[in-house]
Parts: structure tokens; sequence; C-alpha cells
């Protein structure tokens, strides 16, 4: 690893999306975005949906990403989230049936409609969204 890049990783719950060398990540931690970049001071960070962006040798790569955590350490990243979806990925029409199930599910009155579940859908789907149209 040079100095200039530090180590990281990213992982869902099925699989691991990548592991490479990075210059600098974008994360949507819960208080807004935050940047890390080589020997960035150790922090736990909590993830909400929204998108990442790593750059690395010059160029940038976006990921739509769902809720989770990051562990900063001083030369590694571990990004550990519900999902990762890489920007030339995204399914627009796909997200936008996303969107829209879970807004359904918002607006309904009734016992067996999990809130908490719908409204984090809906964050997802609004983020791949506007990521998918950048």
């Amino acid at each position: 690893m040079r100095p200039e890049t530090f180590g990281l990783d990213v992982v869902t719950p099925d699989h691991r999306v990548l592991t490479m060398e990075a210059s600098s990540v974008v994360l949507p931690g819960e208080d807004g975005f935050f940047g890390v970049r080589p020997g960035h001071q150790p922090l736990m960070a909590a993830i909400r949906p929204g998108w990442m962006v790593i750059r690395s040798g010059g160029s940038e790569e976006r990921f739509a990403v769902g809720g989770g955590f990051a562990e900063v350490l001083p030369n590694r990243v571990n990004v550990l989230v519900s999902s990762c979806e890489r920007a030339a990925d995204i399914d627009e029409e796909r997200a936008l049936r996303s969107r829209d199930r879970a807004a359904k599910r918002l607006r309904e009155r009734g016992g067996d409609v999990d809130r908490e579940r719908a409204a984090r859908a809906l964050e997802r789907a609004r983020a791949r969204l506007r990521l998918a149209r950048r």
C-alpha cells in the first residue's frame, strides 16, 4: 500500500462487493456526508442510505448504499452496508417501482405495515434514483 492510499473493503450480508486501494472515500453518515483520506483518525460511523464515492488512481466511481456502518482505521476502511450497487448498474425503472411501492406502504393505514422498514426502503429507492439520474 502506498502512503497516499488506504485499503478499502465494502461488504454486504450477501457478499464482498469490493476490496481495493483508494485515495479517498465519501460516505453518507447519519449526520451528513463525510470523507476519508489516508491517515484519517480512527472512528466508527453509522451509514444511512445514500451514495458512496470512491476515488482511486485518478478515477471516481459511485455506488448506491443501504444503511450500515463504516470502520475507519489508520490504513484501512471497512464499509458494512445492507446493500451496495454501482451507479452504472442501477435500473432506473426498477428503482422507480421500488420508490412507488415504499411510498404506497407508508400511505397505507393498517396494523401489518412496518412503517420503519417502509421508510428505509423509500430512502434507499430515492438514493438509487438520484444516483441513476446523475
